[in-house]
């Protein structure tokens, strides 16, 4: 249970229709085979006025989706590490303007690949990169499925996916291999935040998946957010179709069943519709809920900013829409216009690979959870919701 409070819909200025509207049009793709199952969430001024289900859990054994349902959320875990992270800055037991390689040797010595007429030459990094940079994507760092250049075909074939390697081990790899960008000029969505996670454990002394529990999972009640999903709990794992229904390749998913060696910053969390929303909850209530407080106010108003600004290059990424920029650990809208779907100004977002993803509207006091594992499908449905949403806000 998401342990919020609920209400109409009519008494938060959203039509009851439209609301219900939001389910309707999931389970119209459900009915048609686009989509196996997926958990629904909104909540405004605190209050929870839509909380459904649709379709199945699992496709191939025909369970109904649960509201408890239990989803890989893969790069959803980068908002909660970045949380976590800001509190040491708190503290005053990191600086953002730490260079990575005080808590991680490997990154001091750090080469650019650049690509030339003959080929890529390796020039030393003109400026080390900085927890700053980890946060908002500006560190260097690539995925090695964003694009096919050098960088990406060197983290393909470097295994950095393996969920069999600790973080200090991934980041060993990792710090090895040469930067795509040098350190803040451009925009690059990446492993970095897996980089954050491990200065998170240097500084801590404690294991990621340990010091999460401790400091965010446990004082706001994420009972069924973490690394792997107990044997007690299996049943409510949510899971994919077994073929992709445009007909494209499926992406392989991992077995939230087994206990990783990688606790994984940037994307190894599994978590449910109502944990999440406990979380943005508290982001909406400016860092506390239920007399747990994560963060200042000012801490979160200073997160959820535009970190880019004009200097960073960050255009064309079909990852930050027109209108967006990047704060530290979500993308943040900047107009009104430009991007192609609604939302305020100052909305921040994120989502994850799998199929799930969420948008905070502090201008509106509103924030919506989608969980499914949809993975192909994925963009469709981001799209999709923030049209229902708004489509749903009244007054």
């Amino acid at each position: 249970m998401h342990g919020l409070p609920t209400a109409a819909p009519a008494d938060l200025g959203l039509c009851p229709e439209r609301t219900q509207g939001i389910v309707q049009a999931l389970q119209r793709d459900v009915d048609r085979g686009r989509l196996p199952g997926a958990a629904v969430l909104l909540a405004r001024h605190g209050r929870v006025v839509l909380d459904a289900a649709v379709g199945h859990l699992d496709p191939a054994r025909d369970t109904p989706m649960g509201t408890d349902a239990i989803f890989r959320i893969y790069s959803m875990t980068k908002p909660i590490v970045s949380v976590a992270a800001m509190r040491l800055v708190e503290q005053g037991r990191l600086l953002l303007s730490d260079p990575v390689g005080r808590y991680i040797p490997g990154f001091l010595r750090q080469q650019v690949a650049v690509p030339g007429p003959h080929g890529v030459a390796l020039v030393p990094a003109a400026q080390p990169a900085t927890v700053q940079d980890l946060l908002r994507h500006t560190a260097g760092l690539t995925y090695e499925f964003t694009g096919n250049g050098h960088v990406n075909a060197l983290y393909a074939q470097a295994g950095l996916g393996s969920r069999d390697q600790t973080n200090a081990e991934l980041c060993e790899r990792l710090a090895g291999l040469p930067l795509a960008h040098q350190p803040g000029s451009a925009w690059a969505y990446s492993r970095a935040t897996d980089v954050l996670g491990r200065v998170i454990e240097v500084i801590t002394g404690q294991a990621l998946g340990e010091h999460l529990r401790e400091t965010i999972l446990q004082p706001l009640g994420m009972r069924d957010t973490g690394f792997h999903v107990p044997a007690e709990h299996h049943h409510r794992i949510a899971e994919a179709f077994g073929h992709d229904p445009d007909g494209g390749v499926q992406m392989p998913m991992h077995d939230p069943r087994e206990r990783p060696r990688l606790e994984m910053g940037g994307g190894g969390l599994m978590s449910t519709a109502h944990d999440y929303a406990r979380f943005l909850q508290c982001l909406l209530n400016g860092g506390a809920l239920d007399g747990h407080r994560l963060l200042s106010p000012h801490t979160l108003a200073f997160m959820t900013a535009d970190h880019l600004g004009a200097s960073v290059a960050h255009a064309d990424n079909p990852l930050l829409p027109p209108g967006h920029g990047f704060g530290l650990g979500f993308a943040v809208r900047t107009a009104l216009g430009e991007a192609s779907v609604p939302g305020s100004v100052g909305t921040y977002h994120w989502s994850g690979i799998g199929g799930t993803h969420f948008f905070v509207d502090p201008a509106l006091g509103l924030f919506a959870i989608f969980m499914a594992q949809a993975p192909n499908q994925r963009i469709h449905y981001r799209t999709v919701m923030r049209g229902l949403v708004y489509a749903a806000v009244t007054g």
